[in-house]
């Protein structure tokens, strides 16, 4: 069970009702009145007004509390905090739990109790209330300032133009980012329809670029969606991706892959050789790694459209991803992996793979690496370029050392199906040997070792 050790001096940092930050003990707090008018509810709170102190904690959720409003026991601030004989405080609820388990001790001190009667502390009671009113009342006050500039913001979006227009924007997309309560606000006042039309085939990038950063901060219903979907805005979003900072090119990435996830959705419409080719640089740029994950995700839902492998093929993307597969993080590794499973679905595809000199060496690498499921698309890119070039691909991929991880994965407990797959490959691979040529060519003790 979690023991908190008290310090010398119970304090209560940071404070604000103290004066100028100071830190206050118990004592000091009563004695300077800090605690004054607590009772009828906190100044502020309105005439009457009793805050619940169970919900402020609640809605609060602060990450650092003064250690003595924390409970022993719980580790939680107290709502109810009662004092034993030997001095020590605790929530009501947990030190009745701890004698109602047959223990006879203070959890703290671990000293018999000679009374176990519990005494309410009142003084602690009012101090904590005092400090969660403050901070409560301060959160409410700047979440009506936040909503109050947010709907400002959008009515006056309405009618400016030029510099004010982007500068409106640049605080709408600071406000939106940062807060919740505002996002709310810029939905509930039609701020959506109001970013939709800033965007067009007129729209400046710096209007564009702000606009597009507050839209993905949003939550978009489906008319919004199909709205933000027509060619003239698609086109300038591609055209952002092309020209932007990567935080804009992320941006743009993140929001075009909301809009895919309609039901509705024609894949026609961002069949682009543009937009593929923005995405490739994106993923491709080591100098921001912070943008490979979401232009590798959008790629993955794009892929799922026939229309776009072809192009993504035109366009080279097999080679790109295969030579960036060994320097990629686990979850971008799955992601290009399942790419190039898709790529290898159309005949054009499976040629680009086997024509990769690297196609073969990093599939092999990447079984049983990282994750079934990466073995899955790794062992079907396999299996796709084998059966294209049984007389050529097979033995290459046994020089790899295929023959050693596909009997580690038939060894294994993954998915029958991968099993099935994996002795498939095997048998494939041994179709042009004889079966001592074929142990010789698969090189088993040096490669297992």
């Amino acid at each position: 069970m979690p023991m908190y050790q008290p310090s010398k001096r119970d304090v209560v940092a940071g404070f604000d009702g103290g004066g100028d930050g100071q830190i206050l003990d118990l004592d000091t707090a009563v004695k300077d009145g800090v605690l004054g008018g607590v009772d009828g509810g906190i100044v502020g709170a309105g005439a009457g007004e009793k805050l619940d102190l169970g919900k402020m904690i609640q809605e609060l959720d602060l990450s650092e509390v003064p250690t003595v409003f924390i409970c022993p026991i719980s580790l939680e601030p107290m709502q109810d905090p009662v004092t034993l004989c030997t001095g020590q405080t605790y929530e009501r609820s947990n030190i009745l739990k701890w004698f109602n388990l047959g223990h006879l001790t203070c959890p703290t001190t671990m000293q018999e109790l000679w009374d176990d009667s519990i005494t309410p502390n009142t003084t602690l009671y009012r101090l904590i209330y005092a400090w969660f009113s403050q901070k409560y009342l301060l959160m409410k006050k700047r979440s009506e300032d936040v909503q109050g500039r947010a709907s400002e913001l959008v009515e006056t979006l309405k009618k400016v133009k030029g510099q004010a227009r982007v500068q409106a924007l640049k605080e709408l997309h600071d406000v939106v980012a940062a807060h919740s309560t505002a996002r709310k606000t810029v939905i509930d006042e039609g701020g959506v329809t109001v970013m939709s039309s800033l965007l067009g085939p007129f729209t400046s990038h710096a209007v564009g670029c702000e606009v597009i950063g507050i839209l993905v901060c949003l939550t978009l219903d489906s008319d919004s969606k199909k709205n933000l979907m027509q060619p003239a805005k698609l086109s300038l979003m591609v055209d952002i991706l092309n020209e932007g900072s990567i935080d804009t090119k992320i941006n743009c990435t993140r929001l075009i892959e909301s809009l895919i996830e309609e039901n509705d959705f024609r894949s026609e419409i961002v069949s682009s050789h543009s937009l593929l080719v923005g995405l490739m640089r994106l993923v491709k740029d080591k100098r921001h790694s912070n943008g490979i994950f979401p232009g590798l995700s959008l790629l993955g839902k794009l892929c799922l459209h026939k229309e776009v492998r072809n192009l993504l093929v035109s366009i080279g993307a097999v080679a790109q991803l295969v030579e960036l597969l060994s320097a990629l993080e686990p979850e971008c590794s799955e992601l290009a992996l399942s790419i190039l499973d898709a790529l290898a679905s159309i005949p054009e595809g499976r040629v680009a793979l086997k024509k990769c000199s690297n196609t073969i060496p990093n599939m092999v690498n990447h079984l049983m690496r990282i994750s079934e499921n990466c073995t899955q698309y790794a062992l079907s890119v396999l299996w796709s370029v084998c059966k294209l070039a049984p007389e050529e691909c097979p033995s290459v991929a046994l020089d790899a050392g295929l023959a050693a991880k596909l009997l580690l994965v038939i060894q294994s407990g993954c998915n029958p199906i991968l099993k099935q797959q994996s002795a498939e490959l095997l048998k494939l691979c041994s179709l042009n040997y004889s079966d001592t040529i074929f142990i010789s060519k698969c090189k088993l003790t040096r490669t297992i070792q």
